[in-house]
């Protein structure tokens, strides 16, 4: 996977490592591009049977970065919220969310299997993927369907996930949320030093990133 906004350098001392052992592509994309493209969206290469996850803290911008997102036909696009939205059409008015989160969470990764199972060139999944086993039931998953995993992470101060909860109306309670950021930081520096084979690619960006959107190209 590639980003074609902005060449991005490798920095030869934080390699990643794929189940092969080669080289796994890492990037930022810089918040201060010198070739002036810096308002615009990611582009974002996936050639092949491939799986994108986007992953980062509740609050990060995921929703907002696949909300705006454009990609050529045929990719599927599994967001949580959709499958929150599709519950509570059927729920009766007023049933409160923590009594179907775990419903809301068995019919997205539901929905995700069958998704790679299917014939689509890219799936690109929405989940905070900060527990490494997740990110690991990920790659599996992609690599048991013949799919090349990436890694599109947000990497996102926990002050500004908050805020961004705020935004959208829906807050995270206290305690999972400080889970979920402790998990977080460590998933970024596991990132940045190679301590995560496995990905095709991996590739960060920032809650302003997330706002500039993201195009996905074959």
């Amino acid at each position: 996977m590639t980003i074609a906004r902005a060449a991005v350098p490798h920095d030869a001392s934080t390699p990643t490592e794929d189940v092969a052992s080669a080289a796994v592509p890492y990037g930022t994309d810089p918040a201060g591009d010198p070739a002036g493209h810096a308002d615009g969206p990611l582009v974002v290469r996936l050639p092949g049977r491939t799986l994108l996850l986007v992953a980062g803290l509740p609050g990060a911008g995921k929703s907002t970065l696949l909300a705006t997102m454009t990609a050529p036909p045929g990719v599927r696009v599994l967001d949580s919220g959709t499958a929150r939205a599709r519950l509570v059409r059927r729920l009766p008015a007023g049933t409160p969310y923590p009594a179907y989160r775990w419903l809301t969470h068995v019919a997205h990764r539901t929905g995700v299997v069958l998704a790679c199972l299917g014939r689509a060139g890219t799936v690109v999944v929405h989940l905070p993927a900060t527990a490494p086993r997740v990110r690991a039931a990920v790659r599996v998953l992609a690599r048991s369907t013949g799919r090349a995993p990436h890694l599109l992470w947000l990497d996102v101060p926990p002050e500004q996930a908050m805020a961004g909860q705020h935004e959208r109306g829906r807050v995270v309670r206290a305690r999972p949320f400080a889970a979920h950021a402790g998990r977080a930081a460590r998933t970024s520096v596991s990132l940045r030093t190679g301590r995560e084979p496995g990905w095709a690619s991996v590739r960060t960006t920032d809650r302003s990133g997330a706002r500039r959107g993201l195009v996905l190209a074959q």
